[in-house]
């Protein structure tokens, strides 16, 4: 199981797969055909479908266009690559048009790019083989006393602490960044951000439904800036990005929590996530947005009952709510952009989030179903739906955008 630095990545919205993974692969092309003199990129199953919305072309031209190169790009939306759904072809030519190199690159989530020479290549791993299942985890953690985020930091890198903080910079950054934001975000949908708007309200409004509308407002200030292209963290992708900063700035800001305790807090939801990363799937084109807000909201979820007091075994209920209530959720963005229903969905879930902490820390962390039975389902059920709800904008609310 691979770092999870490998899970938090930094970078541009408005996708984790079909921008920032295009931008690694041209990055990576680049760097070994860089003396051509043109360019093809050939795009392929719902990295075509839907990358005109996700501004992959944009993301492309940029990373060329810095060299001083022309690229000229095509799509294929209904020609699927056996190894993934979002494959990117880039071809280099010489000047009288012969082709000089040529390399195929899958996006396969959360901003992970592989090329058909290392696709199976054996990861590099940091967690030993026998503790890749939640399971096995709990059980270690419980002969040894510790808690999860101790486990994560027992088998991380000695700097992961620095990256943890980064990323955390990063986050509140984005959130601010978001809360300071208004207008119309760019696409042809001309959605308007609401995330300063309903701070406003929020801080206005009493009680525990004021209180929990910051997190709410958190999130969308997070998701409205990934979707507007600006600087976000995977978390585990572009599109879920806004559920684990929503949720644990306001449990920070609620309960004065220290910035240690929000790196703990990270430490338990990278693992949880990469978790599933390994056993299962981040990717939206793979298994539908369960595979994106689905693992947000685990992720989320985890980390906040923690920052409550609550046992490992409370934390790995809590992130098994957090994936088993999102089961089956369809990826059918409207004109391929992050923002109809992604946006209201990373603020749903970081409501539910915070609910999941709280109910699991009511029960004794005792439950029928668990984590990685989760994890195994949501492959099954990400495999059974349909291709066209599954990152394609072809079907679900996608077909109504025009009505």
């Amino acid at each position: 199981m691979e770092s999870i630095r490998e899970l938090f990545r930094i970078g541009y919205g408005p996708s984790s797969s079909h921008t920032m993974g295009p931008r690694y692969a041209s990055e990576d092309f680049l760097s070994q055909w860089g003396s051509s003199d043109h360019f093809h990129a050939c795009l392929y199953g719902s990295l075509a479908a839907t990358g005109k919305g996700h501004l992959t072309d944009n993301a492309i031209k940029e990373v060329f266009s810095c060299s001083s190169k022309e690229i000229e790009i095509f799509w294929f939306p209904e020609e699927f690559k056996t190894f993934h759904p979002n494959a990117l072809t880039l071809v280099a030519f010489s000047a009288d048009g012969k082709e000089l190199g040529r390399e195929t690159y899958y996006s396969i989530g959360g901003g992970k790019i592989v090329n058909e020479k290392n696709k199976e290549e054996k990861k590099k791993e940091v967690y030993p083989q026998y503790l890749t299942r939640m399971d096995h985890i709990l059980s270690y953690c419980t002969r040894e006393g510790i808690q999860l985020w101790e486990f994560a930091l027992k088998y991380e890198s000695d700097t992961i602490l620095e990256y943890i903080e980064e990323i955390w910079s990063v986050m509140t950054d984005s959130v601010r960044r978001g809360l300071d934001q208004e207008g119309v975000l760019p696409g042809g949908l001309k959605l308007p951000r609401k995330a300063s708007q309903y701070f406003t309200k929020a801080k206005d409004m009493g009680g525990v439904l004021g209180t929990q509308s910051r997190a709410l407002s958190y999130a969308l200030a997070v998701a409205e800036e990934n979707a507007g292209g600006g600087k976000i963290v995977t978390a585990p992708t572009c599109g879920s990005c806004g559920v684990l900063p929503g949720v644990l700035l306001y449990m920070k800001n609620q309960y004065h929590l220290s910035d240690t305790k929000i790196y703990r807090a990270l430490l338990t939801a990278g693992l949880i996530g990469t978790l599933v990363k390994f056993n299962g799937s981040i990717s939206g084109a793979e298994v539908g947005c369960q595979g994106e807000i689905g693992v947000a909201c685990a992720m989320a979820s985890g980390a906040a009952s923690q920052l409550l007091g609550a046992s490992i075994h409370q934390v790995e209920y809590a992130a098994e709510m957090g994936l088993e209530h999102h089961l089956g959720l369809t990826c059918d963005p409207m004109m391929g952009l992050v923002q109809i229903p992604c946006i209201e969905r990373n603020a749903m879930a970081a409501m539910r989030a915070l609910d999941h902490a709280s109910y699991a820390l009511l029960s004794d962390g005792r439950h029928k179903v668990s984590f990685d039975t989760v994890i195994e389902v949501m492959m099954e059920t990400g495999q059974a739906l349909p291709p066209l709800y599954r990152e394609t904008s072809l079907g679900g609310l996608a077909r109504f955008q025009g009505r």
